[in-house]
């Protein structure tokens, strides 16, 4: 539960900070991640940032144990990766943008492969449209959003939804695929 690190009492936080500031330096050494300020990030996240596929993590970030985060991806300030989300950003990258909420078992993938029959499935070619994710989003638990697709701001997305469309700002979507359920008033 990351966000429990921003109410530590200060007897807490004198383990605490070090502790994230050793987890946070060894990531920055051998990855190409930038890390922003007030930043907690557990030490069961797996992140992976290689050239050309960086990293880069706002201000005021929180992202949780058994996460999967391969770049490029753009984390920007307020916002919050529970525990068990993947996000590949594929060739074209994913945006969040800030304060947004990402529940458990969120999986975001940018890039697809092909399934023409004249080649294997390994065979295929994998293309990437890349995911932008709006302000002020909630997605619930266990979403599925796939490539190409942006969230504007304000949206929510109810838990077990499959994303396979555009979502307009502030507007709610459930289901598979997801399709409105109402708007945030």
């Amino acid at each position: 539960m990351p966000w429990l690190y921003y109410s530590l009492k200060e007897k807490h936080l004198l383990w605490a900070k070090p502790w994230q500031e050793e987890i946070q330096k060894e990531l920055t050494e051998l990855e190409t991640v930038k890390i922003g300020e007030n930043c907690f990030i557990s030490s069961l996240a797996n992140i992976f940032a290689e050239p050309g596929r960086d990293i880069i993590i706002g201000n005021n970030v929180s992202i949780g144990a058994e996460t999967f985060l391969h770049g490029p991806i753009i984390i920007e300030d307020g916002v919050s990766i529970n525990a068990g989300v993947y996000i590949d950003g594929g060739a074209k990258g994913v945006i969040v943008k800030k304060n947004t909420r990402i529940a458990n078992g969120t999986k975001i993938y940018a890039f697809n492969h092909g399934i023409s029959l004249s080649k294997s499935i390994k065979e295929q070619t994998v293309t990437s449209k890349g995911i932008t994710i709006g302000s002020d989003v909630w997605i619930g638990a266990n979403v599925c959003i796939v490539d190409g697709v942006s969230i504007e701001n304000q949206a929510v997305i109810g838990m077990g939804s499959v994303v396979t469309k555009n979502i307009p700002n502030g507007e709610i979507f459930a289901g598979n695929p997801a399709k409105k359920i109402g708007k945030r008033n």
